[in-house]
């Protein structure tokens, strides 16, 4: 099963598409909230805590090392 979403691809490469990505929804929250719609306020909420948990927190894997990575001599 695909995740929703993916902290490693390369969309979310640069730190603030990850960060924009997160506080967009939570900013769109606040303006349903603001203009009565507490249901749709309370699911972009949601989204924009689950979006930060997955893209800040968590954040990318470390990339793992291979052997083109490792210094020639």
């Amino acid at each position: 099963m695909n995740k929703f979403i993916d902290p490693n691809h390369p969309f979310f490469a640069n730190p603030l598409v990850r960060w924009v990505s997160s506080l967009a929804p939570v900013a769109w929250a606040f303006v349903e909230f603001v203009n009565g719609s507490p249901g749709w306020g309370m699911i972009f909420a949601a989204l924009g805590a689950l979006a930060f948990w997955v893209l800040i927190v968590r954040g990318p894997d470390e990339p793992v090392a291979t052997d083109k990575d490792k210094p020639q001599d």
